[in-house]
């Protein structure tokens, strides 16, 4: 290209987008779906404000209250009959003392660890790796068990408003599971707004069924259900309560009702989402969840003692529905009002199982990122969520319902033991950490959260064990060696790629040689050969393998005739067995004999669009540099070329070789005193903020844009550094001559640069700018 300050040279330009490719259809389907991808840059702003995460994360626990208390009376009432009633109250009394200690336990985690992980970071850093991944399994276990019984309660409170709906009870639970997919596909602050209200709604709700409940208990017109109503639990006889079989009955309604704890370790594996501070947004969020919790468990118990609230057999229509319609009343007013009650249940529920897609995902990434789960749970998605994490976590729930049959007594034992072996590991990890820093009074908090939670977990997996929790007993050491087969994998990989001395320069081979395998002579085969050049190779040569003496000859003569290949010998190597990868294994390992050589083998492969493209042709490149790949000093290299571009009329002019066989026009230069004859008297400082599509040659111009790209002198050569700075108008690149890097700056920051407008290659360059970093 003719300089800047010769005649003949063109203007410099500013940088300008290049024409994009097409995007396929699967993601033009997907953008559609799902709506524009997020920059990563505004990650930030998907953080969670408190009011947002009390919706979020509160709503996990909050919910679980509204079947907490009636799994208790589900276990109670065949055992005991109405006698059930009076054991209910001391039993509700004791998950009250359970929900104070384990909340302040998690207060101090929150405090303490303030990365997403929970359970598992806690254990880690406390107990080691074993200890560790049995905290994350069941930490994913409950998550996924969570998504399966809130979406089953949220629709038994539909059922229970509409009872004709009942034998649809599957098909809609997994409709709602795919319904929160989707939304939480589409990004945190999006599933955030959507289920902030419905928390608030479900408290408001209750408040007025409490006030309604109590206000008709003192005028005495608080409805006592009868006992008798067909679909019932079956009353059972009274007994005492010192017997083997009421005592294991206790226990298996103690185990069923510590379900309504379920869902308070969200907040500790979602402190990442919070805004600045995270830790102290995360702990008035779960103190103000805890309170919510406790006061919900106390109203919902108290209201279906007063009203004799019997479970029916079916799972529908569900205490709190009954307690709700026996404290509104059978007015219109109070009617109505019961449809918004269940409303405000059904989406509460609902949000509590969307507390999963936000903690789950943000979970197994940590863990991932430890090596012990794939690492495709670590990448961000089209709306910079974890998707594959929230596609794992949905379908593994789904399964679980369909299984189930969306019984909430069935999947709510699984439930507890998986959370409540978490609330263990928490609290004794804890405990270990603050005996360490000799903090007394924290270790016996800690101490009790683990010694009561150890209790829950041997009652549950005793009681429990043939209705569902054995699965978490058995999958929990299965999970565990899969998980840790994982790790050793990874560190295998780890080690083969390990970077070592003897590696440190590149240079110590003395000879590449580039070999362009033929199995045709065209456009492909030329671009491939002006590839190969572009290698400066010692030797460069082509090779065809022999399936066909005819074609090979053809070959040859073509080979022969075109003066693109002068410069480039042919061999023809007999491959007698038809075997292709094996011939250009075999020739690779004659050719890298010498332990100074290195060969790269381009391979052209001819790309073709669509299933017919893939029909007509194979795949026979791929095949060829498989094995190739395991051989060391010997690259193979795909070079491909697009044919289907010069099928299309559209883009055959975009096509590089099509250029090269067309008579390009000459380009009409202006003369540089044509060019530089209007520039005006230099100044010193550009005030104005000026548009870099609208910059000038040999002009000051003040821009602002972002930072797309940094690029610094390597090690040896004298130091500068390059930024490409863009706005929507255009790109520029800043120069700064002496330094390799400027502090605070990063790819996708915001900068005020101002300087004299130079070029370079053909491109407009600001040298040395002032600059200002903008946050």
């Amino acid at each position: 290209m003719p300089k800047s300050w010769t005649d003949g040279a063109p203007e410099p330009q500013i940088l300008r987008e290049q024409i994009p490719v097409r995007d396929p259809i699967s993601y033009r389907i997907k953008k559609f779906i799902l709506g524009t991808p997020l920059n990563r840059h505004s990650l930030g702003d998907q953080r969670l404000s408190n009011k947002n995460s009390f919706g979020i994360l509160g709503s996990n626990c909050m919910s679980s209250s509204a079947y907490g208390g009636e799994q208790i009376l589900v276990a109670l009432v065949p055992a005991f009959g109405l006698a059930a009633f009076a054991i209910f109250t001391p039993l509700i009394s004791i998950l009250l003392m359970m929900l104070v200690i384990v909340a302040f336990s998690y207060r101090d985690v929150i405090n303490t660890y303030t990365r997403s992980g929970g359970a598992y970071v806690v254990a880690r850093e406390n107990f080691g790796m074993n200890v560790s991944l049995v905290a994350a399994i069941e930490l994913m276990f409950g998550y996924i068990i969570t998504v399966a019984i809130q979406s089953a309660a949220g629709v038994a409170a539909v059922i229970s408003a509409f009872p004709a709906l009942t034998e649809y009870k599957v098909p809609l639970t997994l409709l709602i599971i795919a319904l929160l997919t989707f939304v939480n596909l589409r990004g945190v602050k999006d599933a955030g707004v959507i289920f902030v209200l419905p928390s608030y709604i479900f408290i408001a709700s209750m408040t007025v069924v409490f006030i309604m409940g109590i206000y008709r208990k003192v005028n005495g017109s608080l409805t006592e259900y009868a006992t008798d109503t067909p679909g019932l639990l079956p009353l059972g006889e009274e007994q005492g309560l010192i017997t083997f079989a009421a005592i294991l009955m206790i226990l298996k309604a103690f185990a069923n009702g510590s379900a309504s704890l379920t869902g308070l370790e969200a907040v500790s594996d979602s402190v990442s989402l919070f805004r600045t501070p995270e830790h102290v947004n995360a702990r008035r969020t779960f103190t103000l969840m805890a309170i919510t919790l406790a006061s919900l468990i106390i109203g919902i118990g108290w209201l279906a003692y007063q009203t004799l609230a019997v479970p029916y057999q079916s799972g529908t229509p569900t205490v709190i529905s009954l307690v709700s319609k026996a404290a509104l009343g059978a007015s219109l007013a109070g009617e109505i009002f019961y449809y918004v009650v269940q409303a405000g249940t059904m989406l509460i529920l609902f949000a509590g199982a969307n507390t999963c897609y936000n903690a789950f995902p943000n979970m197994v990434n940590v863990i991932a990122n430890d090596g012990f789960l794939p690492k495709r749970l670590t990448a961000r998605g089209h709306k910079l969520v974890f998707s594959s994490g929230i596609l794992f976590i949905a379908i593994a729930a789904s399964v679980l319902v369909i299984v189930s049959g969306a019984s909430i007594t069935v999947l709510a034992a699984i439930y507890a033991i998986a959370v409540f072996i978490g609330f263990t590991l928490t609290g004794f990890g804890m405990a270990k950490k603050t005996l360490k820093d000799k903090a007394r009074m924290r270790s016996i908090v800690h101490i009790l959260a683990g010694s009561v939670s150890v209790i829950t977990v041997a009652i549950l997996a005793i009681t429990k064990f043939s209705e569902g929790t054995w699965l978490v007993v058995i999958g929990t050491p299965i999970a565990l060696m899969a998980m840790r087969n994982f790790n050793k994998q990874y560190q295998k990989e780890k080690q083969a790629l390990l970077f070592r001395s003897n590696d440190a320069r590149a240079t110590t081979i003395s000879r590449h040689n580039v070999t362009v395998l033929v199995d045709t002579v065209d456009i492909a085969t030329i671009t491939a050969v002006r590839y190969a050049r572009s290698l400066k190779p010692h030797t460069l040569q082509a090779v065809h393998f022999v399936l066909d003496d005819r074609k090979a000859d053809e070959i040859s003569a073509l080979w022969q005739k075109n003066p693109a290949f002068d410069d480039v010998p042919l061999e023809l190597v007999d491959c007698a067995d038809r075997r292709l990868p094996n011939a250009a294994l075999e020739y690779a390992l004659r050719m890298t004999l010498k332990p100074d050589i290195e060969l790269t083998l381009l391979l052209p492969r001819r790309a073709y669009s669509g299933f017919l493209g893939r029909l007509l042709h194979d795949q026979t490149a791929e095949k060829i540099a498989a094995p190739i790949s395991h051989l060391q000093r010997v690259v193979a290299t795909i070079v491909p070329f697009d044919v289907s571009r010069i099928l299309s009329s559209t883009h055959s002019a975009d096509n590089g070789v099509v250029k090269e066989q067309t008579a390009s026009k000459p380009v009409a230069f202006k003369p540089v005193a044509e060019v530089i004859k209007e520039v005006e008297p230099t100044s010193h400082y550009a005030e104005k903020m000026t548009p870099i599509g609208q910059i000038q040659w040999r002009k000051r111009a003040h821009v602002q844009g972002k930072v797309t790209s940094i690029k610094s002198a390597p090690r040896d050569s004298a130091p500068y550094l390059q930024v490409e700075v863009w706005d929507q108008s255009g790109g520029v690149t800043l120069q700064f001559l002496g330094r390799r890097e400027i502090a605070g700056l990063d790819v996708g920051s915001e900068i005020r640069a101002e300087g004299m407008v130079g070029e370079e290659e053909g491109s407009l360059t600001i040298l040395n700018p002032s600059y200002e970093l903008l946050v």
